[in-house]
Order: structure tokens, then C-alpha cells, then sequence
């Protein structure tokens, strides 16, 4: 299956989609490689072909940044990319291998995209081998050294599933039941170790529970921003990782709600509760840029 993007579309396709979007006064930001299976790409864990693949997706997400940036559509932002191997339990048959495999192809992708004049920011999310935890992300950001190039994509959502371990019970930092206190300690811990290579933001919630979808593996689940259940202080949170933001070059931020049903993204109502969210989390932390959705 395509992206909703076709990324074979021709450079007079995407600027049409350009004109489109400017059309709303909207601008375009960070970007997503189809780095998975049945899209483009492959498991960058996987075998010199599933490679080859991977870095092909790279390529082609480089390019329709180039013609957007050639429209005057996008000035900033990243093209967001993961492992693209679904489920931890095949890395664990030799963890260090299969994480030097991903850095050896996280490196490749990441001159591609310098050679582009562009950044590669991994999404940390539980379901990514070798990226499941946030000790294992740090293995591969320091692994692939090239901050200049290749960085961390925080959310909110799925980083609070990193605290409790869920697919690392080894680097849990909180168990099920936690004070207030507990929890500031761990989140700036590990916000401490992950902030130095995060070059772009996802403001969003999570109410403790995971979510899947068919053959996709278990991630943190995205929660409407005024969900009673939420786990997260989204303003306070916030700040733990936008500290400096704009020295390691984010220059907006973004909302992810990808798991909501159509039902909730139809109503106006979720979308006005985002906005002030993200003005909130503007306001609190000294931010200039408007927020993009």
C-alpha cells in the first residue's frame, strides 16, 4: 500500500499538492520516509535488499522535500523514519547484531539525507526493534553519531511507555504505581539522556495503554489532549524536552493523533482542544514559531 502521498508522484504532482496546501495558508513541516514493508521500504534490520529498500523510501522522501522547498512551501522540519521492523522478538535473537545492522543502515540513510540538506529524526515508539526502549534508542542515536543529520523524534505519548518498560521491563524507570515525585525524577532522566539528540516534537497524550492494528505491534496509544484518563501534564512535559529546543534546530511543533477514529478527528471540538494545548505549550515555553498540525 501507498502513503496518502503517492511518493513516486512526479515534482509537477507535488507542487500541485503544494499549491493545495498554500492554498489554506498552511505550511508544510516534518515529512514521514514509507520506510515499511509494502510500501517502499524495509526492515532496516533486514537483509542487503531490505536495505537497499530502506534507503530507496530515504531518497524518494529527499526528494519531494526538495520540491517543496523549491515551492517555498517548507522551511523547516524533519523527515521522520523508524527500524521498520515490527515486534522486538526477532532483534532479541542477537540484540547487538541486529542493533548494528540498523545503525549500519540509519548511517547510510542519514548521508542521503545530508547529501539533500536534510535531517532523518527516528520516532521513538515501543513496537520499533532496537528502538523499543529508550535505552536502546540512545544505543542507536550514539550508535549512528550524526546529530548533524540524524536525530530523535520525541512524543509524548509513546515516550511515557519508555518509563514503564513496557516491551523493556529491563529499563523501566517506573513500575505501575508511582508518585508524583517518582515521576519527575525518572522523566528527567530520561528526557536528560534523549533531549541532546531530540530535533523534533510531538506534543500528545497517553492514558498508560497500548494500541494495535493488524499487523502492527503494540505502541503507545494517543489520547485525546483533555482525555480524563491522560497520564501526562502535556504543558509540563512539554518543557522537559523543549529545553533549548531551538539551538538543536526545531523550529515548530507538532500534534500527533494518528490513532483516533474518524468519528473523533471530524468534530471541530478535538481540534480547538489541540490548539490550545499547543498554544499553551507555546506559551509556557517560550516558543515564536506558530505550532503546525
Amino acid at each position: 500500500f501507498f502513503p496518502h502521498t503517492d511518493p513516486n508522484a512526479s515534482d509537477s504532482e507535488i507542487r500541485k499538492i503544494a499549491d493545495q496546501i498554500a492554498s489554506y495558508g498552511f505550511s508544510v513541516g516534518s515529512l514521514v520516509a514509507p520506510v515499511w514493508p509494502g510500501t517502499v521500504g524495509d526492515s532496516a534490520m533486514g537483509d542487503d535488499q531490505c536495505q537497499k529498500k530502506f534507503l530507496s523510501a530515504v531518497e524518494m522522501a529527499c526528494r519531494i522535500a526538495r520540491v517543496f522547498e523549491d515551492h517555498g512551501i517548507r522551511k523547516y522540519g524533519v523527515i521522520r523514519v523508524d527500524s521498520a521492523e515490527f515486534g522486538v522478538e526477532k532483534w532479541r535473537s542477537d540484540a547487538k547484531a541486529n542493533t548494528a545492522r540498523i545503525v549500519d543502515t540509519f548511517k547510510k540513510a542519514a548521508n542521503i539525507a545530508k547529501d539533500h540538506g536534510q535531517r532523518l529524526a527516528a520516532e521513538g515508539e515501543i513496537c520499533w526493534a532496537g528502538m523499543h526502549s529508550w535505552r536502546d534508542m540512545l544505543d542507536v542515536l550514539e550508535g549512528v553519531g550524526m546529530p548533524e543529520a540524524f536525530g530523535f523524534q520525541a512524543d509524548l505519548a509513546h515516550t511515557y511507555l519508555y518509563l514503564l518498560g513496557y516491551n523493556a521491563p529491563e529499563h523501566a524507570m517506573l513500575g505501575d504505581h508511582y508518585t508524583q515525585e517518582q515521576f519527575d525524577q525518572a522523566y528527567k532522566s530520561m528526557t536528560d539522556q534523549l533531549r541532546p539528540w531530540t530535533i523534533d516534537f510531538h506534543v500528545a497524550q497517553n492514558d498508560g495503554h497500548v494500541h494495535g492494528a493488524g499487523s502492527h505491534d503494540k505502541t503507545g496509544k494517543h489520547c485525546r489532549a483533555d482525555d480524563p484518563n491522560g497520564k501526562l501534564n502535556i504543558v509540563e512535559c512539554s518543557g522537559y524536552w523543549l529545553k533549548d529546543a531551538q539551538a538543536r534546530g526545531i523550529q515548530h511543533i507538532c500534534w500527533d493523533g494518528c490513532m483516533f477514529p474518524n468519528k473523533t478527528l471530524e468534530d471541530p471540538h478535538t481540534w480547538n482542544t489541540i490548539l490550545a494545548t499547543m498554544l499553551a505549550v507555546r506559551e509556557a515555553h517560550g516558543w515564536n514559531t506558530s505550532p503546525s498540525v
